[in-house]
C-alpha cells in the first residue's frame, strides 16, 4: 500500500502450545498483517499529529508507479489506492464526521464518536507455480479448465475450482456466454467429482476467479479457434474473412454468408466434412499457470459510538471500497465483502478463544462462542474501483476475502480515535466491552501515575512545600 524504499527490521516469536489448533481462515495472513500495518499508521498519525487518512494519502503508492517492486521483490501489477480512499472517504462523511467528533467529544462526554480507517493490499491467486516453489509451497499455482460444445449446441465447462458458496457456476456462466455468444442458461458447469473434473488444485487464496475462471476463458478461445476453422472450412472462405460476433461466424461484408456455432458444434460431432487433420468434436482444455499474482485493494472506513460507562460499541457507519478489477458478476462480489466485512467485524468484536489455566478450551459451543447475529451487524456501504489487472485477459481479480482484509483494523481504529482524549492508545481483540472498560481504566490509572509523578518533580524542584 505504501511506498517503502527500504525494508525495517523485525522479528518474530512462535511459540507452540498444546491448545486447540488453528489452521487458515478467510484471508490466512492478510488480515493479521495488515492490522499490524494499519494500527501502526494510526498509532504513527498520532505521533507526529496527523489525521489519519492524511498520513495514507501522503504515502501511498502513486497509480503511475505501477507496476511497483517492492523491497520484498514482489510486484505489485496495477493499483490505484488514493481513488478508493477518497471514495471511501467521501460515502463515510470523513469530514463531516471530523466535525461532529470535535463538538461530540468534549470534557465529561459519556459517548465518544470515533472513525478508523484501513487500507490493503491483498496478494491472492497464488502463482506461479515456479514461485510457489521458492516458497516451500506443496502445490503448484496453475488451474484448468475444458469447454465443450455439444451437437446440441449446450456447452459443458469443467473446472478445477470447486465451489461451496462463491457463485462458480453463475460466473463461470456468463463468462462462456460472453465469449461463445450463448445464453448462460445452455451453459452447464461441472466441478468437484474428480471423475469428472481430475485435474485443477481447488479454491482458496481468492484465486478461483483469476486463475480458474481465465483458464475457462483461454479454453473458450480455443474452441472458437477450431471452430473458425470448421466455418472457414464449410463456408470456402478464409480464416482472417470471418468475424465471431453473437454466436455466429460470417463473412466480412458478406452477412448472409454465416453459420452458427449450433451448426459448427454438429458438422464437428459427425464429422462428415471437416478440414484434413482436424480431430472431430469441438472442445478444448487448457491449464493456466499465471505470471504473477493478482493485486486487489480497497480502503474501509469505520464509524463508532462507545460508551465509555459500559464499554459498549455501536458501530454506526461502514463503508467499504474494494478493487478487483474487472467484474463478472457485480451482485457477487458485493456478497463476497458484505460475508467477509461481517467476519471481520466478528473478530473485531465478538469471537475469542477463552482457556483456562490449563490450557483448556472453555468457548467450545456457541453458547460461549460469541457470534454477531443479524441485528449485532450494521448497514454496509459498499463502493467500487476499477483497476483491471495488466496480467490476465479478464483483468480481473480475487475478492474473496477482501473484506475480512479490511474490517478488523478500521473497526479497532475507530474504538482507539474514539478513545484517544481519554489516553487510550491501543484496545485488543475482540474489543469487549470488558476489554474497553478495563483499557479506560488502565488509561486513567496511568494518567494518575504521571499526574502523582509530575507533581513530586515540581516538588522535589522548588524543595518541598513549606
Amino acid at each position: 500500500v505504501y511506498d517503502i524504499p527500504t525494508a525495517y527490521d523485525f522479528s518474530c516469536t512462535s511459540v507452540f502450545t498444546t491448545m486447540t489448533p488453528t489452521d487458515a481462515y478467510r484471508g490466512a495472513g492478510r488480515p493479521e498483517a495488515t492490522y499490524a500495518i494499519e494500527r501502526a499508521m494510526d498509532s504513527l498519525a498520532a505521533k507526529v499529529g496527523l489525521d489519519p487518512m492524511e498520513l495514507r494519502e501522503r504515502n501511498f503508492i502513486r497509480k503511475e508507479q505501477f507496476p511497483y517492486t517492492a523491497f520484498s521483490g514482489l510486484t505489485y501489477d496495477s493499483g490505484d489506492h488514493s481513488a478508493a480512499a477518497a471514495m471511501a472517504a467521501g460515502l463515510a462523511d470523513y469530514s463531516g464526521v471530523r466535525a461532529r467528533q470535535t463538538a461530540q467529544n468534549v470534557a465529561g462526554a459519556t459517548k465518544r464518536l470515533g472513525i478508523g480507517v484501513s487500507s490493503y493490499f491483498e496478494m491472492c491467486g497464488l502463482a506461479p507455480s515456479r514461485v510457489l516453489a521458492s516458497l516451500n509451497y506443496s502445490a503448484g499455482g496453475w488451474e484448468a479448465a475444458t469447454v465443450r460444445v455439444l451437437p446440441t449446441n449446450k456447452i459443458q465447462v469443467v473446472t478445477g475450482t470447486s465451489p461451496h458458496g462463491q457463485g462458480h457456476e453463475t460466473a463461470w456462466s456468463m463468462i462462456v456466454a460472453e465469449k461463445m455468444g450463448v445464453d448462460p442458461d445452455d451453459v452447464d458447469v461441472l466441478h468437484s467429482d474428480t471423475a469428472i473434473a481430475p485435474l485443477g488444485l481447488d479454491t482458496y487464496g481468492s484465486r478461483s476467479l483469476p486463475v480458474g475462471g481465465v483458464a475457462v476463458a483461454m479454453a473458450c478461445d480455443k474452441v472458437i479457434d477450431k471452430a473458425r476453422k470448421i466455418a472457414a472450412h464449410q463456408l470456402e472462405a478464409s480464416e482472417e474473412d470471418l468475424e465471431f460476433v453473437g454466436g455466429t461466424f460470417s463473412v466480412k461484408g458478406t452477412p448472409d454468408k454465416a453459420m452458427p456455432l449450433a451448426a459448427i458444434a454438429f458438422e464437428a460431432f459427425t464429422a462428415h466434412n471437416l478440414p484434413d487433420g482436424l480431430e472431430p468434436n469441438l472442445e478444448a482444455q487448457v491449464t493456466y499457470d499465471p505470471p504473477n499474482f493478482s493485486w486487489p485493494f480497497g480502503t474501509h472506513i469505520c464509524v463508532v459510538e462507545v460508551d465509555t460507562e459500559t464499554g459498549a460499541v455501536e458501530v454506526l457507519k461502514y463503508v467499504a471500497v474494494d478493487d478487483c478489477g474487472n467484474q463478472v458478476n457485480p451482485l457477487i462480489v458485493d456478497g463476497q465483502v458484505h460475508g467477509g466485512v461481517i467476519q471481520g467485524l466478528a473478530q473485531a468484536l465478538f469471537e475469542e478463544a477463552v482457556y483456562d489455566s490449563d490450557g483448556n478450551l472453555k468457548t467450545t459451543t456457541l453458547a460461549e462462542y460469541l457470534v454477531p447475529a443479524a441485528s449485532d451487524v450494521p448497514s454496509i456501504t459498499l463502493g467500487h474501483t476499477i483497476t483491471p489487472s495488466p496480467t490476465n485477459q479478464l483483468g480481473v481479480k480475487g475478492i474473496g476475502e477482501a473484506g475480512t482484509i479490511g474490517a478488523a483494523p478500521a473497526v479497532i481504529n475507530a474504538i482507539v480515535d474514539a478513545l484517544s482524549g481519554l489516553g487510550v492508545s491501543n484496545v485488543s481483540m475482540p474489543a469487549s466491552p470488558q476489554t474497553i472498560w478495563k483499557a479506560l481504566q488502565a488509561a486513567k490509572s496511568d494518567a494518575a501515575t504521571t499526574a502523582a509523578a509530575t507533581t513530586a518533580a515540581a516538588t522535589t524542584a522548588t524543595g518541598g512545600t513549606k
